[in-house]
């Protein structure tokens, strides 16, 4: 099972190797982290992905909640969310597999932010499920870089009846 933690903390040093601390003290699995300052500078939020059975992941929760440094522990399941990844691949190119990377940025939406004779830069931003096929995908073709961020996620919208 997997569950996202969205966490709001201080935005102060120490606070990210405290949480990070807590993980691994337990032996949490932690499968994604960012960490972002939010619309109040004081205020960042963490979005921890994390993975285990239905008790270590109760666990996970128990335990920021009683951190001193979050202000809020929300969760929420893949489902019930929107989430976003994104990464930069390097390739290298040549006359053979030009059409090729193309074509495989065309079919998953991904785009060449940059170019030379014999590489270019190609970003996607998806589902990270996307993201790690865009990858597969490119693994026949010679990868020289990638540079891959965690997943962001957020919970649904949904309207408040009153």
């Amino acid at each position: 099972m997997k569950k996202i933690y969205s966490v709001l903390v201080e935005n102060r040093s120490g606070v990210l190797c405290k949480v990070a601390g807590l993980f691994s003290r337990r032996s949490f699995n932690i499968d994604s982290l960012v960490v972002g300052e939010t619309d109040d500078p004081t205020v960042s939020c963490m979005t921890i992905v994390s993975s285990g059975d239905a008790h270590t992941l109760e666990q996970i929760e128990k335990q920021l909640n009683k951190k001193l440094d979050i202000i809020k522990v929300k969760t929420f399941d893949e489902p019930a969310s929107i989430s976003r990844e994104l990464m930069l691949v390097k390739v290298k190119y040549n006359r053979n597999n030009r059409r090729d990377i193309m074509e495989i940025c065309s079919i998953l939406k991904a785009q060449i932010v940059d170019m030379s004779k014999t590489q270019m830069m190609i970003q996607i931003c998806d589902v990270p499920e996307k993201v790690q096929l865009f990858l597969k995908m490119l693994q026949s073709i010679s990868i020289a870089e990638v540079a891959r961020t965690g997943t962001v996620a957020l919970p649904k919208c949904h309207d408040q009846e009153g």
